[in-house]
């Protein structure tokens, strides 16, 4: 049987290079901080509708109404397609998936939520009116004018001669002004009025007709002891609304202006003192890590990659492999040595439950937002609980632990798009899905590092008297760490024991998952657990792999258990190897002369799993 390899990933993968797209003001991209070239006026303006509809189909019957209204000309449906082409051409970074893409009867232009303005806007809105309904006072205002810096001007201001954009800049220009309210209101509850009153003065006198915003300029200029403007100001709006629209004031602006009378100016309230019920400190120094183990063994190389990776730019780093291979010891014992690094925090989460299956995001969601102190109760609404988390994490450097992170899905929405914070995931599958993140993955122990983790747990000097019967135990089990720490745990118990008949008991053993049990270390509840996880069409494949003599194979020989052609057992192995079920090492450049591995203790498994 041949040695397994560790497998270690090719180096750390970069971030798209910086792309910012800006539509909340004049249209721009920038890639790396500097400006893209974005061609004539209506290929920037196919660019600008897109980025209002980011990661949504937009209809090239829209496209063709936003460039030439009512009356496109015969060649429009050219003249679209070749404003996509430069655009995608534009856009284009190397070794990146394409940007801009056709789908189903339009386009679609693929946006990151850190890389827009708009998005960025929408999220950090949604976030901060939260906040505010929970009574995070102090952390709605700061989420809410972080939203309102974003704009530098109307939407896509240098494009406003075009319909389609004056109407969605219309609507996006509506949305704007709640927010200024939302921000106006949490400030007023924090006892700003003069803050908000100046800041009023200029909002309000370009939308006079907006009353709800009147009626927090009337509150801060008569907290702010301006009692004659507060009034003033509300009789300017009633006049303006009788002369323009024929209306009268809203009952709730008028109730207003009669508590205003006749009474001196109210006081700026004193700022609201932030409880364990509201807001806690921002600034935490909680570590919620498992110990790390007092025997951990090896890995140095794949430690020196994690401690510079997450040290640096990168923000996500995730560590792959089969079960029992390690990946939670790793990231345990990296995470344990970057406490400087990560001055805010340090926090281990769960991503599945002990069967396997994912766990709710909204309990995920309610942990993280716990740990941060920002409310006792989290957003029922899982994008907006999301998005308080993010918000929160952008602003501190945390380091965020997932572990066994069951598929993509179950943590993309925790990751920051933004800030100083980095994550470490480990799962049993690669995640590819999540896109240009450093991967890590990992395999069994090298013979050595090995026989090092038995002699640690089994005694040094026992292990080093017979270190090729150390070697037989190390390679029976296939190098697996769980395996090898399960042996060490019995030889330190069995004294009577000695490696050397150990390792006869595990040679070629047909049970010899029942040995690889110590109380209640067990390898086999792991696999159960694992294989219970795995969708059937990959269980079924490992139990056709099961058949094989060896856990080394080719692609002939899948075939013939398969009993399909090689394009579809292609295609098998490549999901089991997306899986971490399957190693695939290539010392030629023809799949053909490929030789696949199954790890051995999952190739037991499996095996049994065939045979009941």
């Amino acid at each position: 049987m041949a040695t397994p390899r560790p497998v270690l990933s090719s180096g750390p993968a970069t971030e798209r290079a910086g792309v910012r797209f800006r539509v909340l003001g004049e249209l721009s991209v920038e890639v790396g901080g500097r400006p893209l070239p974005l061609g004539p006026v209506k290929q920037r303006l196919v660019l600008g509708v897109l980025l209002c509809h980011p990661n949504t189909t937009v209809s090239t019957e829209r496209l063709t109404e936003a460039l030439w209204g009512g009356e496109p000309p015969r060649s429009a449906r050219k003249n679209l397609q070749a404003y996509v082409c430069g655009l995608r051409k534009l856009l284009e970074l190397p070794g990146e998936p394409s940007r801009l893409v056709h789908q189903g009867a339009g386009y679609v232009l693929r946006v990151g939520p850190v890389e827009s303005d708009l998005l960025r806007f929408e999220e950090l809105a949604r976030a901060g009116r939260q906040a505010a309904r929970l009574g995070a006072g102090e952390h709605a205002a700061r989420l809410l004018r972080e939203a309102l810096d974003l704009w530098t001007g109307p939407l896509l201001a240098d494009l406003s001669g075009c319909e389609a954009v004056g109407a969605e800049a219309e609507r996006r220009e509506a949305r704007r002004l709640a927010v200024y309210e939302d921000w106006a209101e949490a400030e007023l509850e924090l006892g700003r009025a003069p803050v908000v009153a100046e800041a009023l003065a200029e909002v309000l006198a370009e939308h006079p007709l907006r009353e709800r915003l009147c009626a927090a300029q009337m509150t801060a200029l008569h907290r702010s002891g301006r009692q004659s403007e507060a009034l003033g100001l509300y009789n300017d709006l009633r006049q303006l609304l009788a002369r323009q629209l024929g209306l009268q004031v809203s009952p709730a602006l008028e109730a207003l202006y009669r508590s205003m009378l006749g009474g001196p100016p109210q006081p700026a309230t004193a700022p609201r003192q932030r409880t364990e019920r509201t807001e806690r400190a921002v600034t935490r120094t909680d570590t919620i890590l498992p110990a790390d183990l007092p025997d951990f063994t090896g890995r140095q190389s794949q430690v020196r990659e994690l401690l510079t990776v997450l040290a640096g730019s990168a923000r996500t780093a995730v560590v792959t492999g089969p079960v029992g291979v390690g990946k939670t010891t790793l990231a345990v014992h990296v995470a344990h040595r970057l406490q400087q690094e990560f001055p805010d925090g340090r926090i281990t989460v769960r991503m599945s439950r002990e069967d396997g299956s994912a766990r709710p995001l909204g309990r995920v969601l309610a942990e993280l937002c716990r740990f941060a102190g920002l409310l006792d109760t989290v957003p029922e609404d899982e994008e907006e609980a999301a998005a308080l988390w993010r918000s929160w994490l952008a602003r501190h450097r945390v380091l965020l632990l997932l572990d066994d992170a069951p598929h993509e899905g179950s943590i993309r929405q925790l990751l920051p798009g933004a800030g100083a914070s980095a994550v470490l995931v480990t799962s049993r599958c690669r995640l590819v899905g999540l896109g240009p993140v450093h991967r890590l993955e990992l395999g069994p122990y090298p013979v050595g590092e090995a026989v090092d983790l038995l002699g640690r747990i089994a005694g040094t000097a026992r292990i080093a008297a017979d270190r090729p019967a150390a070697e037989r135990i190390a390679t029976a089990v296939g190098l697996l760490p769980l395996a090898i720490r399960v042996c060490g745990s019995k030889l330190a118990v069995l004294r009577q024991l000695s490696p050397a008949e150990y390792a006869t008991r595990l040679d070629g053993s047909p049970a010899l998952l029942d040995e690889l049990a110590a109380g209640d270390l067990a390898v086999r509840t792991r696999l159960a657990c694992w294989w219970g996880a795995l969708p059937e069409a990959l269980r079924a494949a490992l139990r056709s792999l099961g058949q094989l003599p060896s856990p080394l194979f080719t692609l002939n020989e899948a075939m013939a258990v398969f009993g399909q052609d090689g394009e579809a057992t292609m295609r098998v192995l490549e999901g089991l190897i997306e899986s971490c079920v399957l190693d695939c090492s290539f010392s030629e450049v023809s799949a053909h002369a490929a030789l696949y591995e199954v790890p051995l203790l999952t190739q037991l498994y499996a095996r049994e799993q065939a045979a009941s």
